[in-house]
């Protein structure tokens, strides 16, 4: 069944409003009849059946049928800081992610980074990559769509690490942790937090195409990161990204693991 995010303040204690593009997906392109059953989403707290009443003026109304049980939320909050890479790699991290159960991403800007960062072109490119996310988050059926934060500097970013209770610095050094070693006791652990206001927070690391400078690895220690390999081959920085979350979430029992 399709699935829309809805702004908070459209939904009334027995419908819900959609406009815009929304509203023009649903009409034009779904064909949707009045009768026909929709999912509306808050983002947030609130994901309800819907069925449709009304039709006119481009505006979609619906009458809520029941409130739903948010069951696809990962219990694990994953944020993906990725250095900007290059074309539209960064789409790709933002789709794939977002499906896999990212909570957040953070692009940001390395020694290493080749992309050449632009302040004002940026915002069009966050309205875009929020876009992505959003259908990425209807499409896998999710109750809320990952924030996408504003690219930090290197240094910025480093002071953002005593947010999280695990940092996974994806580094490909020879004899390092391995993501499994790093996981596997965190997630244990999991079971400790079940009962905890917040859940428990991961930072998942992740390069440019040349890779991080070996100040940086050091300055990400010293912050508290572990630096964590993904196995003997050398993933793209779009993969590398998608191939962790995807192994926290299997650790995590999201995917089945435990």
């Amino acid at each position: 069944m399709q699935r829309y995010f809805v702004p908070a303040n459209q939904f009334s204690e027995q419908e819900v409003t959609i406009t815009g593009e929304d509203a023009r997906h649903i009409i034009r392109v779904m064909r949707s009849q009045e009768g026909d059953e929709l999912i509306a989403c808050d983002g947030s707290e609130l994901d309800v059946l819907a069925e449709i009443v009304s039709m006119e003026d481009g505006i979609v109304i619906a009458h809520i049928v029941e409130r739903l049980e948010q069951l696809s939320e990962a219990g694990v909050q994953v944020t993906i800081a990725q250095s900007l890479p290059k074309g539209d790699k960064m789409e790709t991290v933002i789709q794939k992610c977002t499906e896999l159960g990212a909570a957040a991403f953070v692009p940001f800007l390395s020694e290493r980074t080749v992309v050449q960062y632009d302040s004002r072109k940026e915002e069009k490119r966050i309205q875009r990559w929020s876009k992505i996310a959003k259908e990425a988050a209807e499409q896998s059926h999710r109750s809320r769509i990952p924030q996408i934060g504003q690219p930090l500097s290197w240094k910025q970013l480093l002071a953002t690490f005593g947010q999280y209770d695990l940092i996974c610095f994806c580094y490909e050094k020879e004899n390092g942790s391995q993501l499994r070693d790093v996981v596997q006791p965190f997630a244990a652990n999991l079971q400790q937090r079940q009962d905890a206001d917040t859940p428990a927070r991961v930072l998942i690391v992740v390069g440019p195409e040349g890779g991080f400078a070996e100040q940086e690895v050091e300055a990400a220690e010293q912050q508290g990161a572990v630096p964590t390999g993904l196995g003997r081959r050398i993933l793209r920085t779009e993969t590398a990204a998608m191939t962790a979350l995807a192994c926290i979430m299997y650790e995590t029992g999201e995917m089945g693991g435990i």
